[in-house]
């Protein structure tokens, strides 16, 4: 069965509806972090234990892992430099798993080998990113224990420039593909963030399809890249009209964190002077009127991007991330598509 995974953040947990619980194969919760070395996970003990037996309760079959990192999460490259760093990760990172009960470790490292988002790193990350991944595994006890190693990969090709992704793979369940994001917050051009395949509009060619191909030639077998999805979008303000309504043009500024989907389906898609255009080559909508451009996923978009994952055999969907969608609407609306159910 195809996997249905969301992030949720950690105050997130008790607010996840019952219908939610049950739609989804695969909770990471946002986020654990690695502080002097080890594996932590901040807040209240007692509020994350009851939220957790809830969920349990009403899906006794999902699998709850803790995603260590995110954006300008640091402290990956100098603690795994070493066979003790990676050891007492390793290890920190077990005890979480045994105290609250988890079913393993997604580790959401962006990125290894470089320090774009101000983090700590060194041209050796590539190789200690699959010790660490070895020595979680480890203590883990092996494939056989149940227990998950999981990763989030960035959506194009300097992930898989950095890091073997065939021994990567070797040591893990699966690879969640970040591919969203592919264009905005460095760039003033315009252009869809989450495209499934590159067209004529777009200048930048990041897209699912490009990503999913590249981590398959690097050596991660289909049935473990799962595809990223995002529940919130880009925005970029100041930006003519030109020939494809907004699409491709310079802006004058980058494309910053938009509306979420709460905020898109209530104020955005056809009201207030926005109106939807959809791109057939790449799959994908967006909004534009006259001056700012969003690019953003919705129920027609996603269901391209599971066909694909069906089509090509996929592990599943992936999203960020649960609080993104106050609807109510996506979390079963992929479960239904990937079940075929309409």
């Amino acid at each position: 069965m195809k996997k249905v995974i969301g992030y949720v953040g950690t105050r997130d947990l008790q607010d996840v509806r019952v219908e939610d619980i049950r739609a989804l194969d695969v909770i990471n919760i946002a986020f654990g972090h690695v502080a002097d070395g080890a594996i932590v996970w901040e807040d209240g003990s007692e509020e994350k234990k009851a939220a957790l037996k809830r969920i349990r309760e009403n899906n006794p079959d999902i699998k709850i892992l803790l995603s260590v990192g995110g954006w300008s999460a640091g402290g990956f490259s100098l603690a795994s430099r070493t066979e003790e760093g990676r050891k007492k990760m390793a290890q920190t990172g077990l005890a979480l798993v045994e105290e609250y009960g988890l079913d393993g470790i997604d580790i959401d490292w962006e990125y290894p080998g470089t320090s774009v988002a101000g983090i700590d790193s060194d041209p050796s990350d590539g190789e200690n990113f699959i010790l660490l991944l070895t020595a979680l595994r480890e203590a883990l006890g092996g494939f056989e224990s149940g227990k998950m190693v999981t990763i989030a990969a960035g959506g194009d090709s300097y992930f898989t420039l950095q890091v073997d992704m065939e021994k990567a793979a070797q040591q893990l369940d699966y690879v969640q593909l970040m591919t969203y994001d592919l264009q905005g917050g460095f760039q003033k051009v315009t252009g869809h963030h989450a495209a499934l395949y590159h067209s004529r509009c777009n200048l930048i060619d990041a897209c699912a399809h490009k990503c999913t191909q590249t981590f398959h030639q690097a050596g991660v077998p289909m049935e473990k890249l799962i595809l990223g999805v995002p529940f919130y979008s880009r925005k970029w303000d100041g930006v003519q009209p030109g020939s494809c309504h907004g699409l491709g043009m310079e802006a004058q500024t980058v494309g910053g964190y938009g509306p979420d989907y709460t905020e898109l389906t209530a104020d955005y898609i056809n009201k207030n002077g926005f109106v939807r255009y959809w791109d057939a080559q790449a799959g994908v909508p967006w909004l534009y009127d006259g001056k700012t451009f969003i690019s953003y996923e919705d129920e027609e978009s996603l269901a391209n991007k599971v066909k694909y994952v069906k089509d090509n055999g996929l592990g599943g969907v992936m999203y960020w991330e649960y609080r993104s969608d106050g609807t109510r609407t996506l979390t079963e609306y992929l479960r239904r598509k990937l079940d075929g159910e309409d």
